[in-house]
């Protein structure tokens, strides 16, 4: 089934409106430093989920959870007030934990540069510059698609 523009459009106005009503309207003090990243809305408007990320250990993050819990209704309410729709859609919050995978892989990868450069350089030849005495399989074996080198002439014998 298409999706549309408009649950889009729908979903960051809603992630604006939210965002403003986080900061300035909702007091308490368990919606510490949160950040909406993302609104999906249900192709029907009816469901709003929220994907946000907060700072703090797994504890932080459950009671931001619990606290927004708390203030889905209250949210919800002022939300029907500001954005012009039929029906207010149901919230959802949700942690966003893309950016928590994004900073694992990124360490990944910082730690592998770092290894990397304890090893130090790596000391190989270049190709073409190991001899025939380095690799003796090398000197009895004719090179892939050659045929090996023998007595007899090209047949004209």
């Amino acid at each position: 089934m298409a999706r549309g523009i408009r649950p889009d459009r729908v979903g960051e106005e809603i992630r604006q409106e939210l965002a403003v009503l986080l900061a300035r309207e909702v007091h308490d003090p368990g919606v510490g430093f949160v950040t909406l990243t993302r609104v999906k809305v249900s192709p029907d408007l009816q469901l709003a989920r929220a994907y946000y990320t907060t700072m703090g250990d797994e504890r932080a993050r459950r009671e931001t959870a619990r606290a927004l819990d708390r203030a889905t209704p209250f949210l919800r309410r002022h939300l029907g007030d500001r954005v012009r729709l039929r029906r207010v859609p149901e919230l959802r919050f949700e942690l966003d934990r893309g950016v928590e995978y994004q900073d694992r892989i990124e360490r990944v990868l910082l730690d592998l540069e770092a290894e990397r450069q304890a090893r130090g350089p790596i000391d190989a030849a270049p190709e073409g510059d190991a001899s025939a005495e380095d690799h003796p399989d090398r000197a009895s074996t004719p090179p892939a698609g050659t045929a090996p080198d023998s007595d007899e002439s090209d047949g004209d014998a």
